[in-house]
């Protein structure tokens, strides 16, 4: 009697990651506990607050061991556990434990429960995605309180076979780094999770292929399962046949090979056959991520997002704290050009900022500069940060979300305010740096030419303008589908903002995921980006494409696709194109 093959399985996640490997799966199981829910007797509330208090004490010092271990490794990895650490002393949630327990009388891991799932509800409508996936930290932290609570093994060393994909529910960024530091993971496959979860940025921070938000994958898959994961286009294979393991491996082959020859090419420049060259820099939170883009040939950092700086705090950030964060990647890259975005986040997930009444819809509401010109002086304490830190290297600052000329003359106004305050005080400052937008909105992309002559250059956010110009919301399945970069309205848009940055003679760069996915990097060369930015491994591959294209074909192929009406069209068009030139490279 023959035996039955065990069929394979596909799964489609979010590619958070780039890289393709393959191996057999290690199932980690991180589910939550069961939570006891026990009422208490009057006399027994004393003592259960010593117990929340014991299991608190006990978690700090957890992680101030694990973030010590991850520390060795030479990463900054250690800061995402540093945030953990900050939320055991958070009044949102120890005070609320706290009275829960008091004034209920239930048991602590009763009451750490219940509030982690009310501070989780307020991130449910939060419209950047990085704060978004904050939630987690939420349940890691919780999870830990209450496994000490139960005296549960915390930290258990996993002793992970060479070569081995790890599959999980969820990953903590602990997990992560350790099984990265490790050097025996050939890559992730997690339930839950996006681009900007912890485990998206450790992986990608060590170039480990990973895919996330793949669904019940932990469910499906069965330890020791062969899985071929694409950490590019989220795919995940389990228990491929032998033809798509064929496939699979020729494609990481090739994947490998681009590499290697991007690798090579790290200090050559992107320019066209025809010599238009493009600038391609790195898009980063960490300065974990700076060697890793510098090894694979980024230019400069196109997008420093500020917002991690907020993460985990019962306090905003101080000006000092800015200050070191801004000098430390300043003086990293060396004199390479490192644009930092102001905060780009709603109040609703500030520490200590004025509260706002929950809005009905958030993504329209007070965020992005809208925010920091209702508060001022968080806004002042950055931008004071960012004038110190401009002495230690080549400093660009962009605003995020302008609609319109008041608001950049606005936060312009009070850049110069605190340079002259600073001046005053005979504090040391650099001289005067380009300031620019984030074009994300459709009404900047349709007066880019008036904002052009006021803004010292655009960097185009390709992820909130194809939300608002399409009228989607990314995170809803069933409209994400309408989530197309090769709308013919997007890119009339593009060729706007281009046009207007040209007439004016300012440079205009991409930072946005459409920057980054080697599909559209024709499309880009011909609207005439002067620089793109993207995450480490995306650079060798989009860099290999220009430098084996002609500005004048990748026109062509643009006016053509321009032709078609619909966005499956062009598409369908451009994919085709794409594949034709470059699809026998295993890049697409």
């Amino acid at each position: 009697m023959s035996v039955q093959a065990t069929p394979t399985l596909s799964l489609k996640g979010i590619g958070a990651s780039p890289g393709v490997a393959v191996g057999r799966a290690f199932l980690l199981d991180r589910k939550r506990l069961r939570t006891p829910k026990l009422r208490l007797a009057e006399n027994e509330v004393e003592k259960e607050l010593m117990r929340l208090k014991t299991a608190l004490e006990l978690s700090e010092v957890q992680l101030t061991e694990l973030k010590n271990k991850v520390a060795q490794d030479g990463h900054d990895h250690e800061l995402i556990i540093e945030a953990h650490r900050l939320m055991l002393h958070d009044p949102m949630l120890v005070d609320e434990v706290r009275k829960l327990i008091e004034r209920d009388r239930i048991n602590a891991e009763w009451a750490v429960r219940r509030v982690s799932r009310k501070i989780k509800h307020l991130f449910d409508n939060i419209p950047d995605e990085y704060f978004r996936e904050r939630r987690q930290d939420v349940d890691y932290v919780a999870d830990r309180i209450v496994r000490n609570l139960m005296g549960q093994v915390v930290d258990d060393e996993v002793e992970v076979p060479e070569g081995a994909i790890v599959v999980a529910h969820d990953l903590t960024p602990g997990d992560t780094a350790m099984l990265v530091k490790s050097g025996r993971v050939a890559g992730f496959v997690t339930d839950v999770g996006g681009q900007t979860s912890h485990t998206a940025i450790v992986a990608r921070a060590r170039e480990t292929p990973a895919v996330v938000g793949a669904g019940r994958a932990s469910e499906q898959i069965s330890p020791g399962d062969l899985v071929a994961i694409d950490g590019t286009r989220g795919t995940v294979l389990v228990n491929p046949t032998d033809e798509q393991l064929n496939l699979f491996r020729e494609t990481m082959r090739r994947h490998l090979a681009s590499e290697q020859v991007g690798l090579k090419t790290r200090d050559l420049p992107a320019v066209s056959t025809d010599g238009y060259r493009i600038r391609l820099n790195g898009n980063m939170e960490f300065a974990e991520e700076i060697p890793s883009l510098l090894a694979h040939g980024a230019e400069g950092i196109g997008l420093y997002r500020t917002e991690f700086l907020f993460l985990g705090r019962d306090s905003p950030p101080t000006e000092e704290e800015h200050y070191q964060a801004y000098r430390r990647v300043l003086e990293e890259m060396r004199g390479a050009p490192v644009t930092i975005r102001t905060l780009d986040i709603g109040g609703d997930k500030v520490p200590g900022a004025r509260r706002i009444e929950r809005e009905a819809n958030p993504a329209l509401g007070l965020r992005g500069i809208r925010f920091v010109l209702h508060n001022r002086e968080l806004f002042r304490v950055q931008l004071r940060a960012l004038l110190r830190a401009s002495v230690h290297g080549n400093l660009r600052v962009m605003f995020p979300l302008i609609s319109g000329s008041s608001e950049l003359r606005e936060a312009r106004s009070e850049l110069e305010n605190c340079r002259s305050e600073l001046g005053r005080a005979g504090v040391p400052i650099g001289g005067r740096f380009p300031v620019g937008i984030m074009v994300e909105t459709p009404s900047a992309a349709v007066i880019a030419d008036r904002l052009a002559l006021e803004a010292d250059f655009f960097s185009v956010g390709t992820n909130d303008l194809l939300q608002y110009a399409l009228a989607i919301d990314r995170q809803n399945r069933d409209v994400a589908y309408l989530y197309r970069p090769l709308h013919l309205s997007v890119l009339r848009m593009l060729q706007n903002v281009v046009s207007a940055a040209r007439a004016s003679g300012i440079p205009v760069a991409m930072c946005g995921e459409m920057a980054g996915d080697p599909v559209y990097t024709l499309v880009l060369l011909a609207l005439g980006f002067d620089e793109l930015s993207m995450t480490a491994g995306q650079i060798p591959v989009v860099k290999g494409i220009i430098r084996r294209a002609s500005r004048a074909e990748a026109t062509q192929i643009l006016e053509q696709a321009m032709s078609y009406s619909t966005a499956e069209e062009i598409e369908r068009f451009v994919r085709n194109e794409m594949d034709r030139r470059f699809g026998a490279d295993g890049v697409l």
